[in-house]
């Protein structure tokens, strides 16, 4: 069964000052997205299907439709503020955005019957991870408790010189399964060393050497239980909080410490970027350019 790659497209980037999705950074246009497409098409996927607002849904189609029909399956499916909340329980007036990475996820329900991937859209990961996580899938789709996957990414190598970022930081046991993933909101380079935020009053080192979840993800569609119950509990608590965030670590957290799944960490060599400020896109843009120039990836990617 071929599996889905599954791009988290919502965002409004707040911080980018734009719809960062669908910036160029390639010479023919391409936007980071694009060469995520392009390396799950090589790598056999049969669908990608974009979780995105429908305020922009109308333009974002604009954007894909035309290069890649004919070369996948695409479908779209909207991540909104109501979306999945019962009408019975008040959301609170302040609130404008969806409920983060877990909820996005969890739109897609109805859409996904095969192995899935789960990416950002504003994160470049190379092409290694899109093939890695089927191939554990496959292999590990016997075991008695569900078995799921992520490619994870050396701290050091995935930070802004523009600004604060948020970071899951990995423990692995032994046998390089997830023990827990801490989301880390605030992590900055200052004066060389880097830097998180504990609480308001507290801050630590890092030694960049930690692994870290960079939303690449891979799930059985068994996954969609544990999010739809978790997230029932959530809302529920949450609906009044305006800051609240129902994000994928907080399930696989839970999950892992009462035995319900396991989850392998898969380290890949490939280089990850990203534009989380508009100040990250020129590096974005020269990375791009230095892939070109190595032979992974055409001038153009869809003449």
């Amino acid at each position: 069964m071929k599996p889905t790659l599954l791009i988290l497209a919502a965002g409004i980037g707040s911080r980018y000052g734009g719809l960062k999705q669908v910036d160029p950074v390639g010479p023919g246009g391409e936007a980071i997205i694009d060469y995520s497409i392009y390396d799950a098409i090589r790598a056999g996927y049969g669908k990608v299907l974009f979780v995105i607002r429908e305020s922009f849904a109308a333009s974002f189609k604009d954007v894909f439709e035309p290069k890649l029909r004919g070369r996948i399956q695409t479908g779209y499916v909207y991540q909104e503020l109501e979306s999945l909340v019962p009408k019975d329980i008040p959301i609170h007036p302040d609130r404008k955005k969806p409920w983060g990475t877990g909820h996005a996820i969890l739109v897609a329900k109805d859409l996904i019957k095969e192995p899935f991937v789960v990416i950002n859209a504003d994160d470049y990961y190379g092409p290694a991870g899109y093939k890695l996580i089927p191939e554990y899938l496959h292999s590990a789709s016997h075991q008695k408790i569900p078995h799921y996957s992520m490619v994870g990414y050396r701290l050091r190598t995935c930070l802004s010189e523009h600004g604060f970022v948020s970071r899951g930081i990995c423990e692995p046991d032994d046998e390089e399964f997830l023990k827990t993933v801490v989301e880390r909101t605030h992590i900055e380079v200052d004066k060389g060393k880097i830097i998180t935020q504990i609480d308001e009053t507290t801050k630590a080192e890092l030694t960049g050497k930690e692994i870290v979840s960079m939303n690449i993800w891979g799930f059985m569609p068994s996954f969609f239980k544990f999010l739809d119950d978790f997230f029932s509990a959530f809302i529920q608590k949450n609906a009044a909080n305006p800051k609240a965030e129902f994000y994928i670590p907080f399930v696989v957290n839970e999950l892992i410490r009462d035995n319900r799944i396991r989850l392998k960490i898969l380290e890949s060599k490939d280089h990850w970027f990203g534009v989380t400020y508009k100040e990250d896109k020129e590096n974005a843009v020269r990375e791009i350019r230095k892939l070109i120039e190595s032979g992974i990836y055409p001038e153009k990617l869809w003449n």
